[in-house]
């Protein structure tokens, strides 16, 4: 794994731990002090950072195996997404300004690029 590739995996780790580490802080912290519905999005904040998390760490390792390209555009794009669309939640959540829901379509955005670019580079590499 060589330079951005291993890049992507360490921000995949870093990720990873924050959103277990954010997971916890809203079922501890929050839990009591959300309603119902701002738990819900803090927790949908919190899926989609793990679950993109861990679709860093792989493209990490698949990397070598797809086009460079593909995979730079899936990982900057996974990372963008991560903090747009989470990080938008999460404020919405913390902070309360309710305009910072018209942000997180843009992270969204980003996501459904990155699995489109991983998507690409697998099929281009004969990998599916």
């Amino acid at each position: 794994m060589d330079g951005p590739f291993r890049l992507f995996g360490a921000i995949g780790a870093v990720a990873g731990f924050l959103g277990v580490a954010l997971g916890a802080f809203g079922a501890h912290a929050l839990k009591a002090r959300l309603s119902a519905d701002d738990l819900a999005i803090f927790e949908t904040a919190v899926r989609y950072h793990l679950v993109h998390a861990v679709a860093l760490i792989a493209l990490a390792a698949l990397a070598q195996r797809i086009p460079a390209g593909a995979a730079s555009v899936a990982g900057w794009s996974f990372s963008a997404g991560i903090l747009i669309f989470s990080g938008s939640l999460y404020l919405l959540v913390l902070t309360g300004p309710r305009w910072l829901g018209a942000v997180t379509p843009i992270g969204g955005t980003a996501l459904l690029v990155g699995w489109a670019a991983l998507a690409w580079g697998l099929l281009r590499a004969g990998q599916v």
